[in-house]
């Protein structure tokens, strides 16, 4: 045996000797403070990439180790109570340096991250920024665009980001169709009806589902009506700018030259002009992802 391959050895068993040692050690630990882990523990807690190169090659069974540990660190803190998740970014990041392509670590350590106390760490920022590292390890995973799109929306309340990701996921090989709806959905959060509107028309242009097609239709159709009624408002404003009270039937604006004739809706439906101003659809259930206009519940 040459000299250099009885120094792997030896490195070897001394490193396998050490990770049992720091394994015991830490159950010891545990059993004193009844597993609750504390901020000083972090300083005991190696980086991802120093424990890789330690690994020998076995990275990936360590990925799996740290992995179990964070889903085992959450459960423990979740069953406190008040608990705060200090440890569980620390955990994901090495797990996910160990192995980038362990994706149920970005998936579900994500939500862990990102739900809201005590169901979750709170930490919305960190859980995209985990998704983000994801997806530029995998980015052929389309699924793990979904997880981003979804935390951005729920969690860290930015419809305009999660719409970006779900439209990136969309064009990433094999994604479903219904990423492009959901792009488009969050479009129309986001206040942007004509990227909405070019997304749903590019969903109904491209899918060959039908029931997909006839989501795409109303949704069109209600985001048509959308820019009808908000331009019919800016008439109704131009009107009381001009007479300081505002009309009470479509024929006053029609006198003002402001319209052509009564206001329809795709339907053939006239528009009802209220007294405030503002303008509804006639029947609101056929327009059923409009995100305003509604009538008021009886």
């Amino acid at each position: 045996m040459t000299h250099h391959r009885k120094l792997a050895v030896i490195c070897a068993v001394l490193f396998v000797v050490l990770f049992a040692g720091s394994i015991l050690s830490r159950r010891r630990v545990e059993a004193i403070s009844g597993g609750q882990a504390t901020l000083d523990e972090v300083l005991y807690l190696p980086s991802g990439k120093t424990i890789k190169k330690l690994s020998l090659g076995y990275s990936g069974l360590l990925a799996d180790i740290y992995w179990t540990r964070a889903v085992q660190y959450f459960g423990a803190q979740y069953l406190v109570g008040d608990a705060h998740y200090e440890l569980l970014a620390l955990l994901l990041d090495i797990t996910t340096d160990l192995d980038p392509n362990l994706t149920v670590a970005y998936d579900t350590g994500s939500i862990f991250l990102s739900q809201k106390r005590p169901d979750g760490a709170g930490q919305p920022d960190k859980a995209a920024a985990l998704v983000e590292k994801g997806i530029h390890a995998n980015p052929s995973n389309w699924r793990l665009y979904f997880t981003l799109g979804f935390i951005h929306y729920t969690d860290r309340h930015d419809p305009k980001a999660a719409q970006l990701a779900f439209q990136r996921g969309s064009e990433v090989p094999g994604a479903l169709p219904w990423m492009k709806a959901m792009a488009a959905r969050m479009a129309e959060r986001a206040d942007d009806p004509a990227t909405a509107a070019s997304l749903w028309q590019t969903i109904y242009d491209t899918t060959k589902d039908t029931g997909l097609k006839d989501t795409a239709v109303k949704h069109l159709t209600s985001l048509r009506v959308e820019s009808e009624l908000n331009e019919l408002e800016r008439r109704t404003k131009a009107y009381f700018d001009r007479h300081n009270a505002y009309p009470e039937e479509w024929s006053d604006l029609i006198r003002e030259g402001l319209l052509r004739g009564v206001p329809v809706d795709p339907d053939g439906a006239p528009y009802k002009l209220r007294l405030d101003g503002t303008v509804q659809v006639q029947n609101p259930k056929d327009f059923p992802y409009l995100e305003r206009h509604q009538s008021p519940a009886k």
